[in-house]
């Protein structure tokens, strides 16, 4: 029987196929029947990664980190180049990415603010996680702050009695911030370990957005000062570059702590990753690896990077 580690490795993978085939089959086009290691084959490896949605500064220092690695290579081989590329997105990912979610505050609960654009999968996301902690034993309490959608605390609502955590709900249209106090209140009362949070991913504006979000941040600040200890973006993986605007946008405004890459289906443009990565200095926590309530684990670099470029001496 294939173990938890196992299963999440094979659906990051599966979910990753789109951009291991892509990086794959470019680097066998690009080393085979190559007598030497030379100039245009750098450039043309640095132009499949850009194709990658891995970002130009991005696959700028993946190749430098590359070329390093090739010194002594007396001609290029597929399985050298593919090693050396995972080397060099394992290292560019860091070691900080496997850091845990801050959810041992002194003052209980810990605070947890998730945001990202509507469609990204946050109510999904919400659900595996409230899961995940509810079966380590924590207590935990959900805040329908997408008051601007009922559709949306209506899901929630549906997801909470699904997981059995108790959710904090408003009526349409009320003051999200209100909201989210009372749910806090209500954490507290209860007794909580995590409170988490849904939030609107769109309103009228971006600035009438960012304005709620910031608004719901002090009020949770007010009642616990280091309150949010988390705040998590959730990102559509199959959007590419895309993620990487959203996560410029949302990190600027809110102190973003932590990425959780959602909907890593087999359209999924993984690269993106990297660039988020490097640009933005924010460590990728969580994966979403599936539909499944379980579907949600530890964001690992080094299997990122198994993950991402295939390997030619075995079928991982």
């Amino acid at each position: 029987m294939i173990g938890k580690i196992g299963r999440g490795f094979t659906k990051l993978r599966d979910g990753l196929r789109k951009s291991r085939d892509h990086l794959g089959d470019g680097i066998r086009s690009i080393v085979s029947g190559r007598s030497a290691v030379d100039e245009s084959m750098w450039e043309e490896i640095e132009e499949l990664l850009l194709r990658a949605d891995v970002g130009a500064g991005t696959a700028e220092a993946i190749v430098a980190d590359l070329r390093r690695s090739a010194t002594g290579w007396s001609r290029p081989e597929p399985a050298e180049v593919m090693e050396g590329l995972r080397s060099a997105i394992a290292d560019l990912m860091g070691t900080d990415d496997r850091a845990a979610l801050n959810l041992d505050p002194e003052d209980r609960p810990a605070v947890v603010l998730v945001i990202g654009v509507n469609g990204a999968g946050k109510t999904t996301t919400i659900a595996k996680l409230a899961a995940r902690l509810s079966g380590e034993g924590k207590r935990v309490v959900l805040a329908a702050g997408d008051t601007y959608r009922m559709a949306a605390t209506e899901q929630l609502g549906e997801w909470a009695d699904r997981v059995g955590v108790p959710v904090v709900k408003g009526k349409e249209g009320a003051d999200a911030a209100a909201v989210v106090f009372d749910a806090l209140e209500s954490a507290i009362a209860r007794e909580a370990d995590v409170l988490i949070v849904d939030t609107a991913g769109r309103l009228h504006t971006k600035t009438e957005l960012m304005e709620e979000l910031q608004k719901i941040r002090r009020v949770l600040e007010r009642r616990s000062p280091k309150a949010p200890h988390e705040t998590l973006l959730v990102l559509d993986a199959t959007t590419g570059q895309n993620a990487l605007t959203q996560a410029r946008v949302f990190g600027e405004t809110l102190g973003v702590t932590g990425l959780v890459l959602a909907k890593l289906d087999g359209t999924a443009k993984g690269g993106v990753v990297l660039a988020i990565r490097r640009e933005l200095a924010v460590p990728v926590k969580l994966v979403g690896v599936g539909e499944g309530i379980e579907d949600l684990e530890d964001f690992d670099p080094a299997a990122f990077a198994r993950a991402l470029v295939p390997s030619e001496e075995s079928a991982d």
